[in-house]
């Protein structure tokens, strides 16, 4: 292996440990520097109500590391987890009200969800001998409207399961969404009042 492809790899490792982590600072940067209306609140609802959405029927889907998951919204993103936190980010960024978060989340997205996606797929790629084929039909964050066709696969298998939407916890998403729009809105309300004392 070359030194940049080392690099590379050793970039991808620590990209995977950080991205939770740093989810979290970016959700305080958000509260610390936004300017929210009630416009920006209820423009930004659409794309945050569909980015939980997806994240949350993804979740009820994916069995992580044990079959390369080709049914529900797999069969239309390779990544709708991935895809859903870009709508939710989106959301936010429109509620917060602020330029300055579309950059943050955008370097976010570059510089620690792309090399994580890239990694996840080498993974994919020497586990399941089939991701190369799905690879080829599915889009990494794009969304194929039809469905493929896996000879391996039955239309009706592998149907959402509740039980793995709360195996993954993916309700912490909906509940963290909820806190950040309150805080959004009480940070608004005391800025208004503040606003009218002057």
């Amino acid at each position: 292996m070359s030194s940049s492809q080392s690099n590379k790899t050793s970039w991808q490792r620590i990209a995977r440990r950080i991205r939770v982590p740093l989810g979290f600072v970016l959700a305080v940067a958000l509260i610390l520097l936004a300017r929210p209306s009630w416009q920006s609140l209820l423009l930004s609802l659409p794309l945050t109500a569909a980015g939980l959405w997806l994240r949350g029927y993804a979740a009820g889907y994916v069995k992580k590391n044990a079959e390369l998951t080709r049914t529900g919204p797999y069969a239309h993103t390779r990544n709708p987890l991935y895809l859903g936190s870009i709508l939710i980010a989106a959301g936010f960024a429109i509620a917060a009200g602020r330029w300055q978060m579309v950059v943050l989340l955008v370097g976010m997205f570059l510089a620690i969800y792309w090399p994580t996606i890239l990694s996840e797929e080498t993974f994919l790629r020497a586990t399941f001998p089939g991701f190369d084929d799905y690879a080829r039909q599915v889009p990494r964050l794009g969304w194929r409207l039809t469905r493929p066709h896996f000879p391996d696969v039955q239309l009706n298998s592998g149907g959402f399961d509740p039980g793995r939407y709360r195996h993954h916890r993916e309700y912490n998403a909906l509940i963290g969404a909820a806190a950040l729009y309150a805080v959004l809105a009480i940070r608004m309300w005391v800025g208004s009042s503040a606003h009218w004392r002057v």
